[in-house]
């Protein structure tokens, strides 16, 4: 799954939990940028590129998001 996917994902799965989604691409370094869901963030890298699926893992834990749940 790429960057900008993840963030598509994200969105609609916090639109069905009433939570506030903004993506900060000026909080990262390079192409990197901060997805904020509620009060809780995580860093998303180049939004083109795969994320591989232990930082996959992380992010979704970042956000307390279960796997099965995007």
């Amino acid at each position: 799954m790429t960057g900008r996917k993840f963030i598509t994902r994200v969105r609609k799965w916090a639109r069905g939990k009433n939570l506030e989604v903004r993506f900060d691409a000026s909080e990262g370094a390079g192409s990197h940028g901060t997805l904020h869901v509620g009060d809780r963030k995580t860093t998303v890298k180049d939004r083109k590129k795969e994320i591989g699926r232990g930082l996959l893992g992380k992010m979704l834990d970042d956000l307390g998001i279960e796997r099965n749940e995007l």
